[in-house]
């Protein structure tokens, strides 16, 4: 690999964990178009859509981490807002379902690929122009009661999706945990990390046991990503990021018509 493909992953894994921490959605939905189209641009490298996921699914693995360890640190004098049960719960079902979902990636064509990530990404624009809304009165989290059956069912179809891209499926697990287990607020984003980080391991086990990922864009954008989400992270907390949601949106949803676009042409 040459310098400037170095500096190219670097800082994609920047910018997409910095909108992962600002805006506190999966860092995949972005890297992945980043990773499918911008070294291709700088004619520095090209991807196929197994490399995307493949490399994706380390970076959200990495990113996850940082978020839970970071959380854990944020909070230590609160106290407990993670759902033990409903970790457990989910964390079982999207861990069969995002190895599932990475392990038959390896099989999957890469325009199979593109096509789930498409759909994805309609789906992430739809669900970030609405606002995540939520109980926040206070609450007894052992008085917390969710469908046990319909919360494994969600994680694992969010799980098989995710695998296959390389995603840790938070953008579509925040808003079923608000709006159809009615989770409040603190207990959905604080549970929602652990259990992203118990669908990454999913998803990076069946990527390993796979094979063929590429090893030094993988290390360059899992270095650029543990550097954006702590400063993505800092930046929320003192913008109001309203607006920047919806430019993000548009910016999604543009690279979901030049996917479709690519598929159908």
């Amino acid at each position: 690999m040459t310098i400037m493909e170095h500096i190219v992953l670097f800082i994609i894994g920047l910018i997409g964990s910095f909108f992962s921490g600002l805006l506190g959605i999966g860092g995949a939905i972005i890297n992945y178009p980043l990773l499918l189209y911008v070294p291709v641009w700088f004619n520095v490298d090209s991807f196929s859509a197994k490399e995307v996921a493949d490399i994706s699914i380390f970076q959200v693995f990495f990113s996850s981490l940082a978020g839970v360890l970071a959380y854990r640190f944020q909070t230590k004098d609160e106290g407990p807002v993670v759902h033990k049960r409903l970790v457990m719960n989910m964390g079982i079902s999207i861990l069969v379902g995002s190895l599932i979902g990475s392990l038959s990636s390896n099989y999957l064509p890469n325009e199979t690929i593109n096509i789930v990530y498409g759909v994805l990404a309609i789906i992430a624009v739809i669900l970030m122009l609405f606002p995540n809304h939520g109980e926040k009165k206070h609450f007894n989290i052992a008085q917390i009661r969710f469908n046990p059956w319909i919360a494994a069912a969600c994680a694992f179809l969010v799980g098989i999706a995710s695998g296959i891209v390389g995603a840790g499926g938070a953008f579509m697990l925040i808003p079923i945990m608000l709006t159809v287990l009615k989770i409040p607020t603190r207990v959905t984003v604080a549970s929602s990390l652990a259990i992203v980080f118990i669908s990454a391991v999913g998803g990076m086990t069946g990527k390993i046991a796979a094979g063929g990922i590429p090893f030094w864009p993988t290390l360059f954008v899992v270095i650029g990503s543990l550097l954006g989400a702590p400063l993505g992270s800092f930046v929320s907390r003192r913008l109001n990021v309203k607006y920047l949601r919806v430019c993000l949106a548009v910016l999604i949803a543009a690279t979901a018509i030049k996917i479709w676009v690519d598929i159908l042409t």
